[in-house]
């Protein structure tokens, strides 16, 4: 790739994997910015001295998935943009929104653009491609991330914990939870660093666990017991219909989770240590911080 502003770096400026680390001088679009990933992206951005827009709904940069007509402005003047798609690639609609992204963002001269994609999704693979085949000469790439560890902390199942029961369709499938401290490290290093353009990461953690085991991790840090309780899609549905979520999103979420969680995406991957030169942080690390930090205090 040619040398410009936005790569510009000093001859022994070098990551711990040979690959350059970008002295960014222009602006980055953070989409969805408030979301987990979001702001843990913009952080580590601003710490570096990067300038970013964080991107939402009702924040000072309005970014919104369901309405195209502000993308143009939130990316008029950017180098770069990190993609969080809302809710999830694997969505009707969503190549169709990332083939709008993408050739909104070649028209705004965006030059590289890092897309958060689901591990082992074969219909989020094919709104990463809408994606590409619209930016045109825009740098793509695309970070496929393993089960959030945070969504213990942070999300869906974060009451399950706090409760003592984490009620999930996931059976006795092992999965290799990913830190999003990790994730992010990644992303901020594909777009800040040269090296990643058209570069496709599976990010895992070092190593794979069933809910069970990774409910028993959760209760040791928590000083409390967590119990796993197996349940099959159907009923799943309908438990996160009784907690308000639509019939359709509840339907789409189960049968998401029995895709992903049939044993395919069971191995782990060195996409972490490939990218920041360490391996990544282990799920009972996770937790011990998570519970230092007052997670669980509920």
């Amino acid at each position: 790739m040619t040398e410009n502003a936005y790569t510009r770096r000093d001859d022994d400026s070098r990551s711990s994997d040979g690959r350059g680390v970008g002295r960014m001088t222009g602006t980055v679009l953070v989409t969805s910015g408030t979301g987990k990933t979001g702001r843990r992206v913009v952080e580590r951005l601003a710490a570096l001295g990067v300038p970013v827009r964080s991107g939402s709904r009702s924040g000072e940069v309005l970014f919104d998935w369901q309405d195209d007509t502000g993308w143009e402005a939130a990316l008029r003047g950017t180098e770069a943009a990190y993609v969080a798609y809302y809710p999830d690639l694997a969505v009707p609609g969503a190549a169709e929104a990332m083939a709008a992204f993408g050739r909104t963002a070649a028209a705004c001269g965006v030059r590289r653009v890092v897309l958060l994609s689901g591990r082992g999704e074969p219909q989020a693979v094919v709104a990463e491609e809408a994606l590409r085949g619209a930016a045109g000469a825009v740098e793509v790439t695309v970070v496929r991330s393993a089960f959030f560890a945070q969504n213990f902390s942070e999300g869906a199942l974060l009451d399950g914990v706090i409760g003592g029961e984490l009620v999930f369709p996931a059976g006795t499938t092992a999965e290799p939870f990913l830190d999003l401290d990790d994730l992010a490290d990644v992303v901020v290093a594909a777009l800040t660093g040269d090296g990643h353009a058209g570069a496709v990461y599976e990010l895992t953690g070092p190593r794979s666990l069933t809910f069970e085991q990774a409910a028993e991790e959760l209760g040791r840090a928590a000083g409390r017991p967590v119990r796993y309780v197996p349940v099959r899609g159907p009923a799943y549905a309908s438990l996160l219909e009784e907690f308000g979520v639509s019939e359709e999103e509840a339907g789409f979420l189960a049968e998401l989770f029995a895709t992903l969680l049939d044993g395919h995406n069971a191995a782990t991957t060195d996409g972490v240590k490939r990218v920041l030169g360490r391996e990544p942080k282990d799920f009972a690390d996770f937790a011990r911080e998570a519970a230092r930090d007052g997670a669980w205090h509920g």
